[in-house]
């Protein structure tokens, strides 16, 4: 299989550990972008296309060449990473992404005023632990990762892409890459734990949190329910929700998505 030329990456001493940090752009405002669950640095940049300023990329713990702990693999930990990554860098704005909304979120209930502006991306959950076919589908993909199958892994990506595109060249080549850097960086033990944690124990924190905020759900995407977003856009003191149709944000929506987040980080 082949792969796409991922970017020239280097390592911040985190809480905890390395954290792998690539940064682009000039100037400001600083924008910090954090990925989903078994996703990357390069499948998080296209959220980036035509923001102003600066943009600093993470690899969460578990992801790239960023630390990867026997233990410690909840919302706390994450937070901290993408915390330390955000004030070495003095990024004012932040983006997250499924898994990167989730520390995200945490972020803000701990500081409500860290950042000027807040992107979350599919948020998955709040302040429940999930039960759901979702967490059976990570605990397949941590047993293949933690097994070196890449070939079984290209294909469970991409059967786990929406159906009008998995056969793409442009997915192939995501999922190849994707499948790579999860077997290379040994990212089981965030696969298995991550899906059943919570960033928050009480979503009632968030009303103090009056930095403006936007939130993007899809339809019909049973790892990021539509009613999170919204619920999450409810407890938050300055959110606007944006609830997209099915088809997968990066794939069928990707336009509009840039369209909400550059109009919105550029505003």
């Amino acid at each position: 299989m082949s792969a796409l030329p991922g970017p020239q990456t280097h390592l911040e001493e985190g809480p905890d550990g390395p954290l792998e940090v690539f940064a682009t752009g000039q100037g400001e405002p600083v924008t910090v972008y954090a990925h989903g669950l078994a996703g990357s640095i390069t499948s998080t940049r296209p959220f980036a296309t035509g923001v102003e300023g600066s943009s600093v990329f993470l690899h969460q713990r578990g992801h790239g060449r960023s630390l990867a702990p026997a233990e410690g693999w909840d919302y706390g930990e994450l937070a901290a990473d993408l915390r330390s990554v955000a004030d070495r860098h003095g990024a004012s704005r932040a983006v997250g992404l499924s898994m990167g909304a989730g520390a995200l979120t945490r972020v803000l209930a701990e500081t409500p005023d860290r950042f000027e502006r807040v992107v979350l991306i599919i948020p998955a959950v709040i302040d429940h632990e999930r039960e759901d076919a979702a967490l059976r589908r990570m605990e397949r993909m941590a047993g293949l990762v933690d097994a070196g199958d890449l070939d079984g892994l290209v294909a469970w990506l991409r059967e786990d892409q929406p159906a009008a595109v998995r056969d793409t060249p442009a997915v192939q080549a995501f999922c190849e890459q994707q499948a790579r850097a999860l077997v290379g960086a040994g990212a089981g033990a965030a696969l298995r734990a991550l899906p059943g944690a919570h960033p928050i124990e009480d979503r009632a924190v968030l009303a103090d949190v009056r930095v403006p905020v936007l939130v993007i759900g899809q339809e019909e995407d049973d790892a990021h329910p539509a009613v999170v977003a919204r619920q999450l856009g409810e407890a938050l003191g300055e959110a606007t929700v944006e609830i997209l149709p099915p088809g997968g944000l990066v794939w069928a929506h990707r336009k509009r998505v840039r369209e909400l987040v550059t109009g919105f980080l550029n505003a």
